[in-house]
């Protein structure tokens, strides 16, 4: 019991206290604009975690933030098209973990920052019914470099037609699966969440808080504007992670000549 009262090695409380806001505001952006708060998420917690820790430290927090937002619109969700995402994303987290283990730390970073840039101003293909699995098994293989591929599965389930009750929770379910298989994936290969226990516990309460708020004032936000700020912030996470990512190449570099 002792142990879960002991924050990670190099997280202080300060520190705790700031990813607590942080994971509380994400999630709030998540629950008005339904995607988007994820990657702002990674983009923050690639500055504040070991790089080891990153990606499966997110799984968790992406797990109950998205299973909440899922619970709420349980009875929207479209499981016909669930299922067969569902197994894609399962093989995908399974042939990129073997490829995750082997990337150096700026490599990690600069994708993610990289990634970041392209969800902002890239245009993600679409993906009818018929490769449910393949659109699965591609954003599995994705989510467990990256962490963050929302904004692809949110691409995929719009070209379906669906509703917007029935996109946001159909999403959100998805998102809960992926993250799911992504968090067994990491340990089989070893991670350990352990240490990380009582960090989490906290981290998720201020992401249900933050959906919670986010619901609440889902119909009163100017959505136009509030993306354009979503941006903005997206922006300047993705040149802080490409700043950061330099220095180390450049340390790396510098010790091997």
């Amino acid at each position: 019991m002792l142990e879960l009262l002991i924050l990670p090695e190099g997280i202080t409380l300060t520190t705790a206290l700031l990813m607590g806001v942080v994971t509380g505001f994400t999630s709030f952006i998540s629950g008005v604009l339904g995607i988007g708060g994820g990657t702002i998420l990674l983009g923050f917690l690639a500055v504040l975690l070991p790089p080891a820790a990153l990606v499966p430290v997110h799984a968790v927090l992406q797990l109950g933030s998205n299973s909440f937002r899922a619970l709420l619109l349980a009875r929207h969700v479209n499981y016909f098209i669930l299922m067969p995402f569902a197994f894609g994303s399962m093989l995908g987290s399974v042939l990129s973990g073997a490829v995750l283990i082997q990337l150096p730390m700026w490599m990690m970073q600069m994708g993610i920052a990289l990634y970041i840039v392209w969800s902002v101003f890239g245009s993600v293909p679409t993906v009818g019914r018929k490769h449910i699995v393949l659109a699965g098994g591609f954003s599995g293989f994705l989510t467990m470099l990256f962490g963050a591929t929302g904004p692809f599965v949110s691409a995929f389930v719009k070209s379906l037609g669906l509703s917007r009750l029935a996109h946001i929770g159909t999403n959100s379910s998805m998102m809960v699966l992926q993250h799911a298989a992504k968090i067994v994936v990491f340990s089989v290969i070893g991670f350990s969440f352990g240490p990380y226990m009582a960090l989490l516990l906290g981290l998720l309460v201020c992401g249900m808080i933050g959906t919670a708020a986010g619901r609440a004032v889902l119909l009163r936000i100017d959505e136009t504007v509030f993306r354009k700020i979503l941006n903005v912030v997206l922006i300047v996470l993705a040149a802080r992670l490409l700043w950061t990512a330099t220095n180390t190449l450049l340390q790396e570099t510098k010790f091997i000549l």
